[in-house]
């Protein structure tokens, strides 16, 4: 079972390696096949509601299977160590189907036309990812993944929770990953309405995914250390904090 565990791990992680990478093309219109604005514009209103249930289906996927009831629940059904493998898996084939069904608009919002400021809306574009990436390893890239808890089944070692952790980003925000994201969907020299809606949707979904997150991590690490980490670091900008009066 462990050996087994494993190998599914290591292809869980690495369809989501796909997926990401393909999403760093998709969104930015560049080398992949099919981006956010290849292919001839679809019918609207059809092609908008198609895109809005592909969205909504990945939102919804994401939301419930993090939840931990939906995890109690799961773990009768699948093993507990493939658990976040399995999350992990279905979340890139979701990304997979909104990447190959996903339909483009008609309509461009804005073009930045200077050289310069292009370059820097792409840099900025670079950053957004390069946040996301640095913002898993400053927690436990792996463990978030899921491959330290297929890991820890092959060795036959039992798994332990990662600590919370206030490391680097996490000191000044409390969701780099997120932050890492809502930077790469709008930093764009070339704002399409398919890039705005896709940009639009998404950020809606972070912040609802924030609140159930928060909510969440309240009730596995109490109440009053979560508050405590509330008033030390903003939840997505990083903005210095004002001292209490008391110092």
């Amino acid at each position: 079972m462990g050996i087994i565990s494993f190998i599914y791990g290591i292809a869980s992680y690495a369809a989501c390696l796909v997926a990401l990478t393909y999403a760093m093309g998709f969104v930015g219109n560049f080398v992949v096949p099919k981006s956010i604005d290849s292919g001839p514009a679809g019918a609207m209103p059809a092609a908008l509601v198609i895109d809005l249930a592909l969205l909504a289906l990945f939102a919804l996927q994401h939301s419930v299977m993090a939840r931990p009831g939906f995890k109690a629940f799961w773990t009768r059904i699948v093993p507990e160590p493939v658990e976040r493998s399995t999350f992990v898996l279905f979340s890139s084939l979701a990304l997979g189907l909104l990447y190959w069904q996903w339909q483009p608009l008609e309509g461009m919002v804005w073009s930045v036309e200077n050289p310069a400021a292009r370059g820097a809306l792409w840099a900025l574009y670079w950053a957004g990812w390069l946040t996301l990436l640095l913002a898993t390893f400053m927690i436990n890239h792996f463990d978030l993944f899921g491959l330290r808890q297929v890991y820890l089944r092959l060795k036959n070692q039992p798994y332990t929770p990662v600590p919370f952790v206030k490391f680097a980003f996490y000191r000044v925000v409390r969701h780099p990953i997120m932050l890492g994201l809502l930077i790469a969907f709008w930093a764009t020299p070339d704002m399409s309405m398919s890039h705005l809606l896709f940009a639009a949707a998404t950020t809606a979904y972070i912040f609802i995914g924030i609140f159930l997150e928060e909510r969440d991590l309240r009730r596995a690490h109490g109440e009053a250390f979560y508050e405590q980490y509330r008033r030390e670091a903003n939840m997505i900008l990083p903005l210095p904090r004002r001292k209490s009066a008391r110092g």
